[in-house]
């Protein structure tokens, strides 16, 4: 299984972006896919889950308003949309998909917000 991600960038606070990440290779049907963050210097944060059904699990709680998390399962892709983009979002933003006890991620899409 192979993650790609994509859509990172540089803009301004209160701006968006939107995030893609493209699975590939022995996908199952039945699978969590979801979006971490990691800032310089601080831990990996999840962002946002969702199942293969569609249903959100939780997203973080300082996103909560301003991100959506959504998939296609037709194309084995899950999506952030970012709104009102903050400075403290600035991240390396990685996808990750957890299916049958085993997790992979992507090489991960950089996020800065400029103030």
């Amino acid at each position: 299984v192979q993650l790609q991600a994509s859509g990172g960038g540089l803009v301004q606070a209160g701006g968006s972006l939107r995030l893609t990440c493209v699975a590939s290779g022995n996908i199952f049907s039945s699978n969590v896919m979801g979006w971490y963050r990691q800032a310089p210097g601080k831990q990996r944060e999840l962002v946002a889950l969702i199942l293969s059904g569609g249903g959100v699990l939780n997203y973080l709680d300082s996103v909560k308003g301003r991100f959506t998390i959504s998939r296609d399962n037709a194309k084995n892709t899950v999506y952030l949309q970012m709104n009102s983009l903050k400075p403290e979002d600035t991240a390396v933003y990685y996808c990750n998909l957890n299916q049958r006890g085993s997790s992979y991620w992507g090489q991960g899409t950089q996020v800065t917000v400029s103030s």
